[in-house]
């Protein structure tokens, strides 16, 4: 009799396993699924972010060759030096189902000429243009690199949820589940057995 309280204790204790479990990965399940959808969401932004990344580089590029050749480049340098204020950047973060994505706040990049430092008569409308495609590349990295560090911090953990999920769905559950049955099988026959024993000693 001890050992079939035992073993529908044991029983029990696997029946609050499978539940916990299965509560677990429907949890798990939604917080994928939610995960996906903000990955998706910031895709809309992110899909023509590189090719614009890379169209501002290749402008303001173009137009530090041509400063190079016509102004020179102490011209350029002086520029650079010029600056009063230099741009100021914060990081913070945000959390998105559990994951903690970075934020980045940063002031304007594009300055005025006062805030540049230089007047135009000193300079030419070339180096002026220059600043300006530098000012927007430098605007486009900071929000690339929001977006790209979020998305790939964003697809790890879609990752990871999604190997819990599998492992919630094809090892763990079925495995306490084919414990319970051996369990609920081997306590069929144990009352199996007390029935024949009752049975025989009723018959003595």
């Amino acid at each position: 009799m001890t050992d079939v309280k035992a073993t529908r204790s044991e029983l029990l204790n696997l029946k609050r396993k499978i539940k916990l479990a299965n509560a677990g990965h429907k949890l798990l399940k939604k917080k994928r699924d939610g995960l996906i959808l903000e990955f998706f969401d910031i895709l809309k932004n992110a899909r023509n972010l590189r090719k614009e990344l890379n169209e501002r580089y290749i402008l303001a590029h173009n137009k530090m060759r041509e400063c190079t050749a016509l102004d020179g480049m102490v011209s350029i340098k002086s520029v650079a030096f010029a600056l009063r204020e230099h741009p100021a950047i914060e990081l913070e973060v945000k959390n998105i189902m559990g994951v903690t994505v970075p934020v980045i706040k940063a002031g304007s990049m594009r300055k005025n000429l006062v805030e540049r430092g230089y007047g135009m008569m000193s300079t030419s409308m070339r180096i002026d243009e220059m600043v300006k495609g530098y000012e927007s590349l430098l605007e486009q990295i900071i929000t690339a690199a929001e977006i790209e560090t979020t998305m790939r911090k964003l697809l790890k953990e879609i990752e990871s949820t999604k190997r819990r999920v599998n492992a919630l769905e094809f090892v763990v559950i079925p495995r306490i589940k084919k414990e319970a049955a051996f369990i609920n099988f081997r306590l069929e026959e144990m009352e199996r057995e007390n029935i024949f024993r009752m049975k025989r000693i009723k018959g003595k």
